[in-house]
């Protein structure tokens, strides 16, 4: 299939080219004209998308525990927010956080992003100021923490004058999880491997597409997701194939085949949490949305589409424990990070 053979050649030169940037010229990508330098009046404050996946395969268990996967992952217009700044003359970050369980010493996602940048840049006394807005919920399957990592790794090139390329901070992005390298692309990308390797789809999907995001107030970690996997079960259908679909109608999302939007991680999150199910079985029923599936290993449910009756909608699912974020398909500008959009 001509995606699966394209993979290991756009693992970093097309993500030059997303840029418009020669070949030639990657090492530029994201140079700033202005290079911001680290001075204590630096500050940024960035857009931290959420995404989900529109499809994922299980391919095979490691020999390392690890799982191959090949899922096409898009970026979302409901997230966090980080404000960066660059902290003078001190000799470590400081970091806080809006929500209550986030971790806020050195496990921290953005903690060991803006080490890792440090680290690689040899921008070793340049420390910041991290203060993350966290809307989105812990273990929705939704990236939220991966993408808080990109957007730190993004923002710290930034403020320290742009001495990583783009595909630098790809490559780095592995050694932090699997997710993260997604975010660097420019909001729609087939990743395999562990989910680090990507293959960026250009242009991306259409950010108009709208979704509803319901997220019970209950959480499912990966590893137990994992755990309950019965790999006799996973589904049969050719990654390549599927992405195909998906390209075929990427300005018409809502056309592509129910079949298509296939999660091998539902089944075993279903078993954890049979009310998750349960959920998937109610939404389907709401008028107005075309295809909804679980993303990631939950436990969030997307739906591609908005309720016909959106008043009656809310009535029924807010009354319950969920949670409910109406958003969009979003893209990364070229040569620059993603922005809110802004309320409709």
């Amino acid at each position: 299939m001509k995606w699966g053979f394209l993979i290991i050649y756009f693992h970093f030169l097309s993500i030059a080219t997303s840029f418009g940037i020669p070949r030639s010229d990657k090492s530029s990508i994201l140079r700033s004209s202005s290079q911001l330098r680290a001075t204590s009046d630096a500050k940024l404050t960035l857009f931290s998308p959420c995404k989900i996946n529109l499809f994922l395969r299980i391919i095979k268990k490691r020999d390392d525990g690890y799982h191959d996967l090949a899922s096409l992952f898009q970026a979302v217009g409901f997230g966090d927010t980080l404000e960066l700044k660059v902290l003078e003359g001190a000799d470590t970050d400081e970091f806080t956080c809006n929500m209550e369980g986030v971790p806020t010493d050195q496990t921290n996602l953005v903690l060991r992003a803006l080490q890792l940048m440090r680290d690689k840049t040899g921008h070793s006394d340049t420390y910041f100021s991290a203060n993350l807005i966290k809307e989105c919920p812990a273990q929705a399957g939704l990236g939220g923490g991966s993408a808080n990592a990109a957007t730190a790794m993004f923002g710290a090139n930034e403020l320290m004058g742009n001495p990583a390329s783009l595909e630098e901070m790809v490559e780095w992005s592995a050694d932090l999880g699997s997710d993260i390298t997604f975010f660097l692309s420019r909001g729609t990308a087939y990743c395999t491997g562990r989910g680090e390797i990507m293959t960026p789809i250009d242009p991306p999907l259409d950010a108009a597409t709208e979704l509803v995001i319901v997220k019970p107030n209950v959480g499912l970690s990966t590893p137990t997701v994992f755990k309950s996997l019965e790999y006799d079960k996973l589904s049969d259908l050719d990654p390549d194939n599927l992405l195909e679909q998906f390209i075929d109608k990427s300005e018409t999302i809502a056309m592509v085949d129910d079949r298509s939007f296939v999660n091998d991680l539902e089944p075993p999150a279903f078993k954890n949490l049979p009310e998750l199910k349960q959920l998937k079985e109610d939404l389907q029923k709401v008028k107005g949305f075309h295809h909804i599936m679980m993303s990631g290993s939950g436990t969030s449910i997307f739906c591609i589409g908005n309720p016909d009756d959106t008043e009656a909608f809310e009535k029924e699912f807010l009354s319950r424990d969920l949670q409910v974020f109406f958003a969009q398909f979003i893209s990364r500008p070229e040569g620059k990070w993603y922005e809110k959009p802004p309320p409709s």
